[in-house]
């Protein structure tokens, strides 16, 4: 029998009857299996058939961060000056693996203190700004590997260590950072997206503001952000890039949690004053602050 020819109410039990079974129903299959009948009834002419995902439950589970003296012990043992490099990228500056791949040497302005990230999940552009740690770091590997176009170049010569394209692959980049785990005896469990988790927590418990958070993350919705609240160890500390703080090199400079660049960001664009959202949670900071008694 034909799929055209199963009865479109057999299919749909079929969906929920696996939603069920499962005890932990993976989404991306039921995607699968549904856009590919869709597909296939658009080819045979049949609009009168259409397919509904299954609802599935998701666990929501919280994002695996590491501690400040875990992240320093990462950089510390990371000698290798590519490798550290890219670990103060996505630490420093909360970049997806595929963001930090993709970085040319053109997309880095070092007189602004910014990296022009192109084409971000969903299309995106934003601007990233830089510590100065990672500028330092930045123009010594420059000088050094003297790269080309791209910062991070794979070494397609059948070496072991991790690269393998001549740009630089999620295979390679998965590698850097389990190896410096294993050197730092961290025993979480790290993946790439772990050091952007930890990126946003560090800067929630330093003081920063959520909406920034939010933008330098690039999160089209402020509840995709919002999940840092449950992780973060909150107070009043401050702090921009957490690499600015994480050495103790300089003392933070925010005050009520907005940090400079996303003022001057503000004013860049026009805007002669913040956001209305921030402008409230500016106001609501100076007010009394209840204590809560267990």
């Amino acid at each position: 029998m034909l799929p055209t020819e199963i009865p479109h109410r057999e299919i749909e039990e079929y969906l929920f009857l696996m939603t069920q079974r499962s005890s932990s129903p993976s989404l991306s299959y039921f995607k699968f299996a549904v856009y590919s009948l869709r597909f296939l009834y658009k080819m045979e002419g049949r609009r009168d058939l259409y397919l509904e995902l299954p609802k599935i439950k998701q666990d929501k589970k919280l994002p695996v961060v590491l501690s400040k003296e875990e992240m320093k012990r990462m950089l510390e043992v990371t000698t290798l000056q590519k490798h550290r490099v890219l670990l103060l990228l996505l630490y420093g500056c909360g970049l997806r693996c595929m963001e930090a791949r993709n970085i040319q040497l053109s997309d880095i302005d070092v007189d602004r203190k910014t990296i022009h990230i192109r084409n971000g999940k969903g299309g995106k552009d934003r601007y990233v700004p830089m510590s100065e740690i990672l500028i330092e770091e930045l123009l010594r590997y420059r000088k050094n590997q003297r790269p080309k176009i791209w910062l991070f170049n794979g070494r397609p010569d059948g070496r072991k260590g991790g690269d393998f394209e001549n740009t630089y692959s999620n295979r390679g980049v998965y590698w850097v950072i389990r190896h410096a785990c294993k050197k730092a005896d961290i025993t979480k469990h790290v993946t790439i997206h772990t050091l952007r988790h930890t990126f946003a927590t560090h800067l929630l418990e330093d003081g920063l503001d959520i909406v920034t958070i939010k933008e330098l993350l690039g999160h089209s919705k402020i509840e995709t952000t919002m999940i840092y609240l449950h992780v973060a160890k909150t107070g009043r500390g401050q702090g921009f890039s957490p690499l600015d703080t994480l050495f103790g090199l300089r003392e933070p400079e925010f005050k009520h949690g907005i940090c400079p660049f996303f003022i001057n960001s503000v004013k860049a664009n026009g805007t002669a004053t913040l956001p209305e959202s921030i402008t409230v949670m500016i106001e609501e900071s100076r007010k009394p602050q209840l204590e809560l008694v267990e």
